[in-house]
C-alpha cells in the first residue's frame, strides 16, 4: 500500500464531531467567502461603473447560471462521495479507480453541457423574458461563463476529491489565489480595456483556470495517495455505474432546484429593471452571508461519507446535532447584522439616488435572512444524506424547492408583487426541510439495518466455521480421511 500522505488528508471517523466539523469547515468558509468576495467586486464594479442596466443584465443570468453550472458542480460533488467512502474504509485501490472514472465522466459531461448551453444561450434568455434593455448585457456575460464550463468542472472535481480525503485547506488556498487574480483582472478588463460585462465574465473564467491548475499541480506533487497508475485507468463499467448513481442525482438536484429559480427570475424580469437590479444586488450580499451554510454542507458530505465507509453510524446523529447548533447560532447573528446594516451594504452596489432599488433590495435581504435557520438545515441535512450515499433524496428535496419557488412566481408575485419574490426562497427552504428531516431518519435506519444484517451474517459464518473446526477436531485421528500425495 502506498503512503497515504496523512498531512494532506483528515480522518473524520474518530474524535469530537464538533471539533472535526469546525476544523474542516472553517478553511472551507474562508474559501467560500473569498469566492463570494470577488463576486461582490464584480457586482460593485459593474453596478457602479457600468450602470443599473449592466447590473440588471448580469443579475438576470443568475438563475440560468445556477441551473447549468449547478448541474456540473453537483455532478462533481457526487463523484467525490464514493472517493470519501473508500477513503474512510481504507480501500485506496478502489478509491483511485473511482477517481479515474470520475475524470473520464466529468470530461464528457463538460463538453456536452458547454456545447448545448452556448448554442441555446440567447433562446434561453429570451424565454425567461429578459428585459430588452438588459438583454445584450446578459448575453455577453453568460456566454463567456458557459464557454468556461470545462475549467469550472475541472476545479470542482479536483477540489471535491481533495475534500473527500479530508483536505479542506488546500482547495481554499487555491481559491484565495484565484480570487485575487479575478479582482485584478476585473480592474484590468473593465477599467483598463473597457470591455464591459464581458470583461467581468472573462476574469471569472481565467481565475478558475488558475485554481484548477493549482489543484492539479498540488495533487501531482504532494498527494501520493492520488498518484494514478495505468491499471487505475483501465475502464470498468461498474465504477461508471456507481459514480452516475451518486453524481447524476446531485446534479439534477441543483438543476431541478434552479428550474424554480428560472421561473421566479421570469417573474422578477416582469417587474422591471429596478426589481431585477435590486434582486441582483441582494442575492450577491445574501450569497456572501450564506457562505457558512455552504461550508457546513460540504463538511457534512465528507463527514457522512467517511463515517459510513468506516461503519461508524452512531456518529452521524452526533455530527448533525453539532453542526445544526453552529448553524442556528450563525443564523441569528447574520439576521441581526443585516437588519441594522443591510441597506448600507446594498449601497455599495448602486447609487444612493436609486431609492427604489435600495428599498427593494433591503426588503429581500431581511425576509430571506429571517429564515436562515431553515436554510442551514437544508444544507446540513441534504449534504449529509448525500454523503451517506442516498443522492436520490437530494433530488426530491430539490423538487420541493422547485415547487415552492414556482408557486411563488405564479401565485404570490401577481398578488403581492415584490414581497412574493422575497418570500419565494424561505418557502422553498421550509418545504425542503419538511422532506429532509424525516428522510434523514429513514436513511440512517436503513444503514443501521444493513449493518446489523451484515454483522449477523458474519457472526453466523464465524460460528459455522468454528463449529466445523470443532467437529473436525473431535474425529479420531485414525478415522480422518487420508490425503494421498499421488492419484
Amino acid at each position: 500500500m502506498k503512503n497515504t500522505n496523512k498531512a494532506a488528508t483528515k480522518d473524520m471517523t474518530g474524535g469530537s464531531p464538533m471539533r472535526l466539523i469546525l476544523g474542516f469547515s472553517v478553511p472551507l468558509l474562508f474559501g467560500f467567502l473569498f469566492q463570494q468576495f470577488y463576486n461582490l467586486v464584480d457586482t460593485i464594479i459593474v453596478g457602479r461603473l457600468l450602470g443599473k442596466y449592466a447590473l440588471a443584465g448580469v443579475g438576470s443570468t443568475g438563475s440560468i447560471n445556477f441551473m447549468i453550472l449547478g448541474f456540473c458542480m453537483g455532478v462533481c460533488s457526487g463523484y467525490a462521495i464514493p472517493v470519501s467512502q473508500m477513503f474512510g474504509s481504507g480501500d485506496y485501490a478502489r478509491m483511485r479507480k473511482f477517481v479515474t472514472h470520475s475524470i473520464i465522466l466529468c470530461s464528457g459531461f463538460a463538453v456536452i453541457v458547454t456545447l448545448l448551453s452556448s448554442v441555446f444561450c440567447r433562446q434561453i434568455l429570451t424565454a425567461m423574458r429578459t428585459p430588452e434593455e438588459v438583454m445584450e448585457f446578459a448575453y455577453s456575460y453568460i456566454l463567456i461563463i458557459f464557454l468556461g464550463i470545462p475549467v469550472t468542472c475541472m476545479y470542482n472535481l479536483l477540489s471535491g476529491i481533495l475534500r473527500a480525503l479530508g483536505d479542506s485547506r488546500h482547495p481554499v488556498q487555491f481559491l484565495v489565489i484565484s480570487s485575487f487574480v479575478n479582482i485584478g483582472l476585473d480592474f484590468f478588463f473593465i477599467l483598463g480595456l473597457k470591455t464591459g460585462v464581458s470583461g467581468a465574465a472573462l476574469a471569472t473564467v481565467i481565475s478558475q483556470v488558475v485554481s484548477a491548475a493549482l489543484s492539479l499541480v498540488y495533487i501531482a506533487r504532494r498527494v501520493e495517495i492520488l498518484h494514478l497508475s495505468r491499471e487505475d485507468w483501465r475502464i470498468d463499467p461498474f465504477f461508471f455505474g456507481i459514480l452516475n448513481k451518486m453524481g447524476l442525482p446531485m446534479g439534477l438536484q441543483y438543476s431541478i432546484t434552479a428550474i424554480g429559480s428560472v421561473i421566479l427570475q421570469s417573474a422578477i424580469n416582469g417587474q422591471g429593471a429596478d426589481a431585477v437590479a435590486a434582486v441582483a444586488a441582494a442575492v450577491r450580499v445574501s450569497a456572501f452571508f450564506c457562505c457558512p451554510f455552504d461550508a457546513m454542507g460540504a463538511t457534512m458530505a465528507t463527514y457522512g461519507g467517511q463515517n459510513v465507509g468506516a461503519k461508524r453510524l452512531n456518529r452521524l446523529g452526533e455530527g448533525l446535532r453539532d453542526c445544526t447548533l453552529l448553524g442556528v447560532i450563525y443564523s441569528i447573528a447574520a439576521f441581526v447584522i443585516l437588519y441594522f446594516f443591510g441597506r448600507s451594504i446594498i449601497g455599495l452596489f448602486v447609487s444612493g439616488a436609486e431609492t427604489a432599488v435600495l428599498d427593494q433590495a433591503r426588503l429581500f435581504l431581511l425576509v430571506n435572512s429571517a429564515f436562515y435557520i431553515p436554510l442551514a438545515l437544508v444544507n446540513i441535512i441534504r449534504f449529509l444524506i448525500q454523503g451517506m450515499g442516498f443522492s436520490l433524496f437530494a433530488v426530491l428535496a430539490g423538487v420541493c424547492e422547485m415547487i415552492a419557488r414556482s408557486l411563488s412566481a405564479l401565485l404570490l408575485v401577481p398578488l403581492i408583487g415584490f414581497m412574493g419574490i422575497a418570500l419565494a426562497s424561505p418557502l422553498a427552504w421550509i418545504l425542503a426541510d419538511a422532506f429532509l428531516i424525516p428522510a434523514f431518519l429513514h436513511v440512517r435506519a436503513v444503514l443501521v439495518k444493513r449493518l446489523r444484517v451484515r454483522e449477523e451474517e458474519s457472526r453466523r459464518a464465524a460460528e459455522e466455521a468454528a463449529a466445523a473446526e470443532t467437529a473436525a477436531a473431535a474425529v479420531p485421528s485414525g478415522l480422518k480421511p487420508a490425503h494421498a500425495g499421488v492419484h
